[in-house]
């Protein structure tokens, strides 16, 4: 018997809600480049402390790396904040 990998769909491992999820956004480093993306997130998810936030520039130091873990409540939250996010002039990628 043969298994024809084509047909076999690709899904996507599903997430279960409410659960720690780290959103990562990749922008330029301007002042206030940091702020202004945990503020959004926080809108989006009151609780992110402190030492939920990380930083790391890029090696030229043009670009900033930020990661935010939060308290994911659902599909609909991740897909409303990823849009608010990508609204930031000074963002290029969220991930």
């Amino acid at each position: 018997m043969t298994v024809n990998v084509h047909n076999i769909e690709q899904q996507a491992p599903k997430i279960e809600f409410p659960c720690r999820y780290p959103i990562k956004v990749m922008g330029h480093a301007i002042d206030g480049f940091e702020q202004a993306v945990i503020d959004t997130v926080r809108r989006h998810a009151p609780e992110v402390q402190e030492q939920d936030v990380s930083s790391r520039p890029s090696a030229k130091g043009n670009y900033l790396s930020v990661t935010i873990v939060i308290e994911a409540t659902g599909q609909e939250q991740l897909e409303i904040l990823f849009a608010d996010l990508k609204r930031l002039t000074a963002v290029k990628l969220v991930l």
